[in-house]
């Protein structure tokens, strides 16, 4: 049995069609893959914080994206989406993707994330309820699924609504 190997850098100009692949190919519908492309041309994009697991040969089979959201008037990120080619999962890519969003997102300075995703998954990076925080939505969402991080262990997030980028539309 082979050991999964890959590499995690930041996306470069060149990878933008086999993200919107990766991530069309990672979700039952193409939603999410318009979503990422939209969010490219949407103030929220913070290019350092969208990364690529690339195999031995540079091409990407992994993806993951962290943009600014604001909890009330706090800058905040979105953890949305992790997405990894069907053949590559369930090896830990989408694990190591999200360790390495949070890491780049932490050394940027940046303070508190927001997911709304699974909630057996996301605890894992210390995700913790959002309505423990204070923190909703504008529409309704099962509650175990949002969930708020703080990357400084000395900040507690603050409570408010999220404000996502204009491409994630009325949410």
């Amino acid at each position: 049995m082979r050991t999964p190997t890959w590499n995690i850098r930041t996306e470069m100009l060149a990878d933008r069609d086999a993200v919107h692949d990766i991530v069309a190919a990672a979700f039952d519908t193409g939603a999410e893959a318009e979503l990422v492309d939209a969010l490219r041309a949407d103030p929220a994009w913070i290019p350092a914080l969208s990364l690529v697991a690339v195999d031995e040969f540079d091409t990407p089979i992994g993806h993951v994206l962290l943009t600014r959201n604001h909890i009330g008037a706090t800058p905040a990120l979105c953890l949305a989406p992790v997405s990894v080619l069907p053949d590559h999962q369930n090896r830990g890519m989408g694990d190591a993707l999200t360790r390495a969003g949070l890491a780049a997102a932490a050394a940027r300075g940046e303070q508190f994330v927001t997911v709304l995703g699974h909630p057996s998954y996301y605890p894992r990076f210390g995700f913790t309820r959002a309505s423990d925080h204070g923190i909703a939505m504008n529409v309704e969402v099962p509650d175990d699924a949002l969930m708020a991080l703080s990357l400084n262990p000395a900040a507690t997030p603050p409570g408010g609504k999220i404000r996502y980028a204009k491409a994630f539309g009325d949410i």
